[in-house]
């Protein structure tokens, strides 16, 4: 079969700063998972190819009309919640002009949505992991089989009504998985910013899963809190691969807490990299009890360049209710351990959790925006995605959040909110989250390490972006203030 993976575009709807700090500063990240997937279709002796519309800027109507011409067996489509709205526009397009075409579903969204997620522009769906069961479908497909043996899909009969062939099989053996078709994607285009300048990169993964059940996560929902370690070996040679083939030496790990189990697991990995003198560097993220000053002197050597961790808020009772119960002495002792080494700490912060208010607000930006030792912090509003406990919590009106609408692509993290929280409405959310963003780029100190990761350019509009909205913040307050004379002088209340 002719297999084709669609990625598309979707930084457009962050404006034109938005889009520009996500493409260049944030970087686009390669999408893997359909890298993964397109590996295993190949194996299985399938012809495959993957467009990233993001990376090379391919609107809709350019991505639809490219599938058409292409005449592929199978079209291919995932998404997060925020973005799903994009795949389903995708498919309705292909639809509109070949309905014949058959399009294949998959992602966290729809794992979370089921049913209520598969929509007529799609033929087949899959709820879950799916690489130990895309092989048995494509060869049904071709075969023209019955799909009832093909767990974990969602498809329509020949009376159109939906079928579910039952719970999905996941695979715990990383190793036996193939490395990403990296060779399917435009990678000397992938790049990061970074305090060493901007990087071509590439994600990678060396585990699946995290234990711990935050509200904000769906965790439990996708079957996510069992851990599954790929072995040192399998990492490092997906690394040489890629210095190899496509002379990447910057590695995004997109493991949930890279640093646990970590004397068994990325400490061996770290060795390994040092040991064959691989010259790279990495980040990723971590929880902040789980920084050690022992491991990151290794991780420093092994080429780590930046940690994050999340600190959400300081407030003591919201930490609890979120359920992310980590004291804050350990995000103090972790920032300042890894300053000691000359690693970029990003400190993560969620504004609108329940119990939010803006003392509690005030209280976290005061923290991070006083203390020197925090060179770097990331403010997002509190989204509350579907399968999480957060959002049976705003859904249900409880802990004085109130949910403000269902449209998923409006559950963006950055210049807007979907949420009330007691007497702060979505309005006020972005309001304090800019505050936020001031409170940190507006410190001198800070001004270096944003030139650095964004060049000048870059960082030019960061600090124009800074000063904007401390001007519209001074404008707000002028508006406010209600000047008035005497009325015995005959002139109005202005």
């Amino acid at each position: 079969m002719k297999i084709m993976f669609l990625y598309p575009q979707w930084t457009g709807k962050y404006g034109l700063i938005g889009s520009y700090f996500a493409r260049r500063a944030g970087g686009v990240i390669p999408p893997l998972n359909l890298g993964l997937l397109a590996a295993i279709a190949r194996q299985g002796g399938h012809e495959v190819s993957i467009i990233d519309a993001e990376i090379d800027r391919v609107n809709e109507g350019a991505l639809v009309n490219k599938v058409i011409q292409e005449k592929p067996d199978l079209v291919a489509l995932t998404g997060m919640s925020p973005f799903f709205h994009l795949s389903k526009s995708v498919a309705t397009s292909i639809k509109e002009i070949n309905p014949d075409l058959k399009i294949l579903l998959g992602g966290q969204h729809f794992t979370i949505e089921g049913e209520k997620a598969f929509h007529d522009c799609f033929d087949y769906a899959y709820s879950g992991e799916c690489e130990n069961q895309l092989i048995p479908l494509l060869d049904t497909l071709e075969n023209n089989q019955t799909l009832k043996n093909v767990k974990g899909l969602y498809y329509r009969n020949k009376n159109g009504k939906v079928k579910f062939t039952g719970p999905n099989t996941y695979v715990r053996d990383l190793d036996a998985l193939p490395f990403p078709a990296r060779d399917l994607l435009p990678m000397h285009k992938y790049k990061m910013g970074t305090m060493k300048g901007r990087k071509n990169f590439t994600s990678i993964l060396t585990a699946r899963g995290c234990p711990w059940h935050c509200i904000f996560c769906a965790s439990d929902k996708l079957n996510t809190t069992l851990i599954s370690q790929r072995s040192p070996e399998s990492v490092v040679e997906e690394m040489e691969q890629c210095i190899t083939d496509f002379g990447i030496r910057h590695f995004f790990l997109m493991d949930d807490v890279i640093t646990l189990y970590f004397q068994d697991h990325l400490g061996l990995i770290c060795e390994k990299i040092i040991e064959k003198n691989l010259d790279i560097t990495f980040e990723g993220a971590t929880r902040a009890n789980l920084v050690k000053e022992p491991w990151v002197k290794l991780m420093k050597k092994a080429g780590l360049l930046r940690l994050a961790f999340g600190l959400e808020t300081v407030d003591s009772e919201m930490r609890k209710t979120m359920k992310k119960q980590v004291p804050l002495k350990h995000y103090t002792n972790a920032n300042k351990i890894l300053n000691k080494y000359n690693v970029e700490a990003t400190n993560s912060v969620m504004l609108g959790l329940p119990g939010e208010s803006r003392k509690t607000i005030q209280t976290t930006l005061d923290y991070l925006s006083f203390d020197s030792n925090i060179k770097q912090a990331n403010f997002a509003i509190a989204i509350p995605y579907p399968g999480t406990e957060f959002h049976d919590i705003a859904a249900g009106g409880q802990q004085g959040m109130e949910l403000l609408t269902d449209d998923f692509s409006e559950y963006k993290r950055y210049g807007s909110a979907v949420t009330n929280v007691g007497d702060l409405s979505a309005d006020d959310l972005v309001d304090l989250q800019n505050e936020g963003f001031v409170s940190i780029y507006s410190k001198p100190h800070r001004w270096k390490s944003v030139i650095k990761k964004n060049g000048y350019f870059g960082g030019a509009l960061m600090l124009l972006r800074v000063l904007r909205l401390v001007l519209d913040k001074r404008m707000r307050f002028l508006k406010k203030i209600e000047f008035k004379l005497p009325v015995k002088f005959g002139v109005p209340k202005w």
